[in-house]
């Protein structure tokens, strides 16, 4: 099974990234080598997914420190560098939390640390800690969900949750990737995702990629395919987690969660700890990033809604705990009314 790397440090400690933005017709990688470098790929969804989001951070602040030396830009000193990148990365989309969650651990590793030398190799190794505790708990998010495919099944996804949005092999995907590695037969189920295609321009693309079976649909179509009532479960992925279990994806995800339960099939959300926000009392606390207008109104270049048209274009949407099964965790299936003390 071939899954991708959508993101690598440089030998020098720049970043590499896979630009998903132009998935699936071309694989093209970036350097990035500074901190407004990797703010506009956040924002343009070259990178994305609420955990890989977070590691891109964590390895964008290290870009505020130049030269293997760490020196400081613009006449900053290196703490007051990074304390700037942080905050402009973080302004870089609100909703996942995974994108403050990984910036508040560089801003106290840098805190402890100070002006002193060897403050970028200390940048360097926490960002490699949470790369490397995202891949670990991908693995426990398969293991945790492996009992919900059984030989055989069909599972609907919405979004990306997969390898290209995250730091191994993905939420969601997760446990159909392992139950893949040990010989089930599984098949899955992929909206398309408007506005931006990520289920047919992502997904898609990474389950041929790794043999795995799958059929594109429309979003329009979710309701009536799980209504057929081959659907063994809905699993989807989640940018934020509130107290209370409410979890905000992307847009469609609510849509999605509704038919689910109209069909009687389980829908569930797998997520790593450092998505759940306990701060963050219930949904309707979660911001909702919205995006450009032309993101609705264009295909491509092409225009297909008349001039002036107003657009709302909301990048995410909050499906309330109760339409979620059980969410599926690096530290087991928890319902959402557990998630609390869970989480802790």
């Amino acid at each position: 099974m071939s899954l991708p790397t959508p993101i690598a440090w440089t030998p020098d400690f720049r970043v590499r990234l896979l630009d998903q933005t132009l998935l699936p017709g071309e694989e093209r990688y970036l350097e990035i080598r500074t901190v407004e470098e990797m703010v506009e790929a956040i924002r343009s969804l070259r990178v994305r997914g609420a955990p890989l989001i977070g590691i891109a951070a964590a390895m964008g602040v290290v870009q505020a420190l130049t030269g293997t030396g760490g020196t400081p830009v613009a006449g900053l000193s290196p703490l007051e560098a990074v304390h700037a990148a942080a905050a402009a990365l973080s302004a870089a989309r609100p909703t996942a939390v995974n994108l403050s969650w990984a910036l508040g651990r560089m801003m106290l590793r840098a805190d402890r640390h100070g002006s002193t030398p060897g403050l970028r190799e200390a940048l360097i190794a926490e960002a490699d800690a949470i790369w490397a505790e995202d891949r670990a708990m991908c693995d426990r998010i398969g293991e945790a969900g492996l009992a919900l495919i059984p030989d055989g099944a069909t599972v609907l996804t919405h979004c990306n949750a997969g390898a290209l949005a995250t730091g191994g092999r993905g939420t969601a995907l997760a446990p159909v990737y392992l139950a893949h590695e040990r010989g089930r037969r599984v098949h899955v189920v992929v909206d398309e995702t408007r506005p931006l295609l990520q289920g047919s321009r992502l997904t898609a693309w990474e389950l041929q990629r790794a043999g795995v079976p799958c059929t594109l649909i429309a979003d329009s179509m979710a309701a009536s395919r799980l209504r057929r009532g081959d659907v063994a479960c809905v699993l989807v992925g989640a940018d934020r987690i509130a107290a209370n279990g409410d979890v905000a994806n992307k847009v469609g995800t609510y849509g999605v969660a509704l038919a689910a339960r109209a069909a009687g099939v389980p829908f569930y959300v797998a997520a790593p700890r450092s998505t759940v926000d306990l701060s963050t009392p219930t949904g309707d606390e979660i911001p909702i990033e919205e995006r450009r207008p032309e993101e609705i109104a264009r295909w491509g270049d092409r225009v297909v809604a008349p001039g002036g048209t107003p657009v709302w274009n909301p990048a995410f949407d909050v499906t309330p705990a109760a339409l979620v099964t059980a969410i599926v965790t690096d530290f087991g299936l928890v319902l959402p009314s557990d998630l609390a003390r869970q989480a802790r």
